[in-house]
């Protein structure tokens, strides 16, 4: 089952359900540029079996970084950036899978040491303790227009470059995922207000996209089933902005959730209490953070599914498949040590290695720097870098480091980011 081709609507065939999750890479050099580093790193996972791997993020504005060392097509690419382009998606489609570049603008969760007054829809901050983010500024009308037209500037960039084909990111926080948050977005012109005004950016984009690289290429879009906040981004109006995006010609929608106020993409506890989201639940799929969300998307539409999130066993995944949940199953944390993952679970492996960062001394370490939300930030942050240094070791040696401590992840993850700062 894990083995069937599946044929997009554009006319484009993944040949397996098995995708290699966006992943911040982090190893581009400080301009932006990809490096020989990425191309190793997707040439093991292009021989470890998938039949999609999506990229990390590609930022279109590099004053929006998500992190030091992203991808950065803000403009037409020059001599030296569409060659390292090609490069990287030679290396990254040279077992004849797919290579789609995921294509974000940071928004408000831009770092601090990138950018202290990040672009966003309202001058909403975030609320994370740390001081990690500064105050945002409110888009102009200008500026929002000169965003839109960036997406598609980007997309024919990757398409020329050997890609074959794109993510527009709209999940997790992002710029296009703040302009659905109620929450986060409180402006009052064409923008903002009801879904329909809310929606509207994202939409832009996906047109913008679409007419740079032409109706048989294939266009996704990563999309929260809802931000789990309070006052956020609801499931009910997911529900109706995937109906949306099937109207407006998307290939694939991959069905994520959450923030960085809510890390619900990976499965940690947010720094306030989770909104409930009115959706049935699975007994079958525990494991699988965001299955319920698209069982109950595709009552509403016909476009293919693609769920990231959870996933270890290769029966959950293949009842996912066969119960119509899902149509193509994304993993992202098991890649960053097993590369060959997708090859093995398709050689029937009963289940995927539980590589975890070893937080369990983290608290008490910590606890002198302050409150205890400030504690959890730090801790999931921890995790994150511990994930970081994975690939970063397999991009630069070959080999992931499965028994580096949390410590020293975090450690050589900042040092690094800080070099490129310098440079």
């Amino acid at each position: 089952m894990l083995s069937q081709t599946l044929n997009l609507p554009c006319g484009a065939v993944l040949p397996n359900r098995l995708a290699k999750a966006a992943m911040t890479e982090g190893l581009a050099t400080p301009e932006g540029v990809p490096t020989p580093e990425l191309e190793r790193l997707y040439g093991l996972w292009s021989d470890g079996g998938a039949g999609l791997l999506l990229s990390g993020n590609i930022q279109i504005d590099r004053h929006h970084l998500e992190r030091p060392g992203n991808v950065i097509i803000d403009g037409e690419p020059d001599a030296r950036l569409q060659s390292a382009l090609a490069s990287w998606a030679e290396a990254a489609t040279r077992q004849g899978n797919h290579f789609w570049a995921q294509l974000s603008h940071a928004g408000r969760q831009t770092p601090k040491v990138v950018n202290p007054h990040p672009r966003a829809p309202s001058a909403v901050t975030l609320g994370l303790p740390g001081g990690q983010f500064g105050q945002p500024v409110e888009l102009t009308l200008t500026e929002i227009e000169d965003i839109v037209q960036r997406f598609g500037i980007a997309a024919a960039a990757c398409k020329q470059a050997g890609f074959t084909g794109v993510e527009i990111h709209a999940a997790h926080g992002y710029l296009l995922s703040e302009f659905l948050s109620p929450r986060v977005n409180q402006r009052q012109d064409r923008y903002g207000g009801d879904l329909q005004n809310r929606s509207r950016a994202l939409l832009e984009v996906v047109a913008s996209v679409r007419a740079a690289v032409g109706k048989d290429f294939p266009v996704a879009v990563k999309l929260n089933s809802a931000d789990f906040q309070k006052g956020g981004f609801p499931f009910e109006d997911s529900l109706q902005v995937v109906q949306w995006l099937e109207e407006a010609s998307i290939d694939l929608i991959e069905v994520s959730g959450g923030t960085y106020e809510q890390p619900k993409l990976v499965g940690l506890e947010g720094l306030e209490e989770e909104e409930p989201q009115a959706v049935a639940h699975s007994t079958r799929m525990r494991e699988a953070y965001f299955i319920d969300f698209a069982v109950a998307m595709q009552e509403k539409v016909s476009i293919p599914l693609m769920v990231t999130g959870g996933f270890r066993r290769r029966d959950v995944m293949e009842h996912a498949i066969q119960s119509g949940g899902a149509d193509v199953i994304g993993l992202g944390r098991p890649m960053c040590v097993d590369t060959d993952a997708p090859a093995r679970l398709l050689a029937g492996e009963a289940e995927l290695n539980r590589y975890e960062a070893d937080l369990s001394l983290l608290p008490d370490c910590l606890a002198f720097l302050g409150t205890v939300p400030l504690v959890r930030a730090i801790a999931g942050f921890s995790v994150m870098y511990w994930f970081y240094a994975q690939l970063d070791s397999l991009g630069r040696t070959g080999r992931p480091q499965p028994g580096l401590s949390v410590f020293a992840a975090a450690i050589r993850v900042k040092r690094l980011e800080a070099e490129l700062l310098k440079k």
